[in-house]
């Protein structure tokens, strides 16, 4: 039987579904408190991806270590490691937001945007000159209707009569 070295456990392919679930739900709640445990678990999913993409662990990227075993991947770590600041930044921020919305509201809550409610609303009255005019079925073929059609490109060319130049003293 041949194993694969690259092939990731089935467990840790698991958790990052379920963390990569979880966080999307919590995103697309009202209150900033869940969307901030969102990013926190979209984070960590996304770290436990990239390491798992990396490939199994092996020596460390060192040259020059003298060891047979194959080194593991630099870049995964590297990448993890931005990964890791991007997303502390990110909730840091949303931690923020979060703050100055429990003082001056006192709760964390997004409320409706006013120009979105105003848009949604236009958009509402517009549906039915979106609607599709050819939907009805008129029953006549597309032989019957080409018949009846103008095709520009057949008709001929318009005449048109050919202008008089003046001259500047208006001859």
């Amino acid at each position: 039987m041949i194993v694969l070295d690259n092939v990731p456990s089935g467990a840790l392919l698991l958790a990052v579904g379920v963390l990569f679930a979880a966080g999307v739900y919590l995103l697309l709640e009202r209150s900033l408190t869940r969307v901030l445990l969102g990013f926190v678990l979209l984070g960590n999913g996304t770290n436990l991806a990239i390491l798992l993409a990396g490939g199994r662990a092996g020596a460390p990227p060192i040259t020059g270590s003298g060891t047979a075993e194959p080194m593991s991947d630099p870049l995964a770590q590297a990448m993890v490691l931005t990964s890791v600041v991007i997303t502390l930044a990110l909730v840091a921020f949303v931690l923020a937001m979060a703050y100055r919305s429990w003082q001056l509201h006192g709760h964390d809550e997004v409320q409706d945007d006013l120009e979105d409610t105003r848009i949604a609303g236009l958009a509402l009255e517009d549906a039915p000159s979106y609607a599709d005019s050819d939907a009805q079925e008129s029953g006549t073929t597309l032989d019957e209707e080409a018949v009846t059609a103008r095709d520009e490109v057949a008709l001929p060319d318009p005449v048109v009569p050919p202008r008089t130049r003046r001259g500047g003293d208006g001859t």
